[in-house]
């Protein structure tokens, strides 16, 4: 049994827990290797504190998840059968009572809390998530060589968006290129969607991409990730196109001074906080204060967004085999828009940084 499986049912036994239902997409592979999208099918596995667990999915799947490696029973359901009725079976025949059952509450919709509540009737329903964060928060030496691999694509993707700039191009055109390059590559599938914004777009930190050309004076930011092996990268360059002024240059160099002051003074025993707060002061003392809206960075695995939250309120102590992303940016309507990300990993005194692109201010020509 691997030891993703042996903590969790630890904790269990621990805590007094009879039972957990885990359904998330990312923390079943997590915790099977098994990776799908039932899309609105019934997925998850059952974790007992002393017996083995069984994974129940639906019947279209059963031989891919025996193909993955999991190891224990597997409950299929065919589209016309009631999965509720299989799983309430399935977990009755192992244990007489259900007295508690931990969840995933953050992924659990009304109408299946319903159908659990009606099948475990007076049963106690308690939060998994905050065991199955503290389990993700530290990757193995396998979980950083893939995440490594992740961020070396990612850096290529950059790379062939760069290249694709020209006048007259539009973002979507150059997303184009990009995912088509990476799927010659082999990669099937993006963390997120794909983001280039150009000039006046740059300026909304979460833009939407569209048919806006690329004209010469514009930033272009780009960010994007890709997902290998079912782990994600996630990285941000911004360049200029043929020429920028003065106010354009001083916001990428205010940019770019907070990210590598904060990416070097990554190192275990620094709260999150801390770094958060370095960042954010050096944006502030250079007057931007105001444009830099949001966190410094998230916490990265086989979900793009995951535990933690690199916020100047969260004293989260950073911990050897941290997975995360620092990102300040400065967007200034009308004016220039600027993030610059790299995928850093927590070593035993310090950092790795794994993405790799250059961050100099570059100029496109």
């Amino acid at each position: 049994m691997n030891h993703r499986l042996q903590d969790l049912m630890q904790w269990l036994k621990q805590e007094n827990i009879d039972s957990a239902f885990i359904t998330s997409t990312e923390n079943v592979f997590y915790l099977s290797g098994f990776r799908s999208d039932p899309h609105e099918r019934v997925l998850g596995i059952v974790v007992f504190p002393e017996i083995e667990p069984f994974l129940i999915c639906p019947s279209l799947d059963v031989h891919d998840a025996k193909e993955s490696g999991w190891e224990y029973e597997i409950i299929g359901c065919s589209d016309t059968e009631n999965p509720w009725e299989k799983l309430e079976k399935h977990i009755k025949n192992r244990i007489s009572n259900v007295n508690v059952l931990a969840l995933e509450k953050e992924h659990m919709n009304i109408e299946r809390y319903e159908q659990l509540l009606n099948r475990f009737e007076g049963a106690r329903f308690v939060a998994a998530e905050e065991k199955l964060r503290q389990l993700r928060l530290i990757k193995d030496e396998k979980e950083k060589e893939i995440l490594k691999k992740a961020a070396e694509y990612a850096d290529f993707a950059v790379q062939v968006g760069v290249n694709e700039i020209q006048e007259g191009k539009t973002e979507l055109d150059i997303i184009a290129a990009i995912e088509y390059e990476l799927k010659k590559k082999g990669i099937s599938e993006m963390s997120f969607s794909t983001m280039v914004l150009t000039g006046a777009n740059a300026a909304s930190p979460h833009g939407n991409p569209g048919l806006t050309k690329v004209k010469k004076g514009d930033f272009v930011l780009f960010d994007l990730g890709v997902v290998y092996e079912g782990y994600c990268s996630d990285i941000t360059r911004t360049v200029a196109y043929d020429h920028f002024n003065e106010e354009q240059e001083k916001i990428y160099n205010t940019v770019l001074k907070a990210e590598e002051e904060a990416v070097k003074a990554v190192k275990p025993g620094i709260t999150a906080k801390e770094l958060d707060q370095l960042a954010r002061d050096i944006i502030t003392d250079a007057g931007f204060g105001d444009y830099f809206p949001h966190r410094l960075g998230h916490g990265l695995g086989i979900g793009v967004h995951e535990y933690p939250s690199v916020t100047n309120t969260n004293e989260l102590i950073i911990q050897e085999g941290m997975v995360f992303t620092i990102e300040p940016g400065i967007y200034v309507p009308n004016v220039a828009g600027v993030r610059i990300e790299d995928d850093v990993y927590v070593t035993k005194d310090g950092v790795e940084i794994l993405t790799s692109f250059p961050k100099k201010l570059q100029i496109v020509k």
